[in-house]
């Protein structure tokens, strides 16, 4: 794994959105999903994303993510203009800056552990021998390494959101990004996971930004934002409105 990062300047934003909408459809059957929001998301913050169903919060992320752009408004990804970006441009920073974590795991079921780890390194054209290191180096960072050669399978839910958290972590990104992370797991294992992210956070510098229903899982970030209707209605920060 690499080296610590160094720490960002305060309040250094990697990701900022301005007047970011989103609307699906046209004309009378047009939906708003985002009606305009504005945020900043610093560098090295761990930031929870909550709000009810249809609040927008997932639509926010997938631009967050670059698996979407926005209708109108400005997306800065550590100053580069992502909404003028074709999909190709996109894709690229995803595999280069991104990680994703998901709640179904999205692991190969016939693949053991290093080789799910090491697809990401796959998709970018490194040599075996390369992803091998790499792979075995965020098992390691996540307390699977002796577990490289089990399938899903042989391994628990919490074992499995381990090695997708290893998956998400082998490029080296600045943001990883974590859908729903501990919904499939018991009480225990959640806060096993939890504690793996902060610790990734707050020992490698990596931004995560987490959607999350649960607000036990929401208490590990430093900022929490919450969307209704389309709009952020509120950024809370070490439990203090903003």
């Amino acid at each position: 794994m690499a080296e610590r990062r160094a720490r960002p300047m305060a309040n250094e934003p990697i990701i900022s959105l301005r007047g970011v909408t989103k609307t699906y459809g046209s004309g009378a059957t047009a939906f708003q999903a985002l009606k305009g929001i504005d945020l900043d998301v610093a560098a090295g913050d761990f930031m929870a994303v909550m709000g009810p169903s249809g609040s927008g919060k997932s639509t926010a992320m997938n631009i967050l993510g670059c698996l979407d752009v926005p209708t109108d408004g400005s997306f800065r990804f550590k100053g580069l203009p992502v909404e003028s970006l074709d999909r190709d441009q996109r894709a690229l920073l995803r595999r280069r800056y991104l990680g994703f974590v998901f709640q179904g795991f999205n692991l190969l079921a016939r693949t053991d552990a290093l080789e799910n780890v090491e697809l990401p390194l796959l998709y970018r054209g490194e040599d075996r021998a390369k992803r091998r290191e790499a792979g075995m180096a965020a098992l390691e960072k996540v307390g699977l390494r002796d577990w490289w050669d089990h399938t899903p399978a042989e391994l628990s839910g919490g074992q499995q959101q381990r090695v997708a958290i290893a998956r998400a972590i082998v490029t080296n990104p600045d943001v990883l990004l974590a859908d729903e992370p501990t919904g499939n797991l018991d009480s225990r294992t959640s806060v096993e996971i939890m504690e793996l992210l902060t610790g990734l956070n707050r020992d490698v510098g990596i931004t995560v930004l987490m959607v999350t229903h649960e607000p036990d899982m929401a208490k590990y970030a430093r900022t929490i934002v919450h969307f209704r209707d389309g709009l952020v209605e509120r950024v809370d920060r070490n439990g203090t409105a903003a």
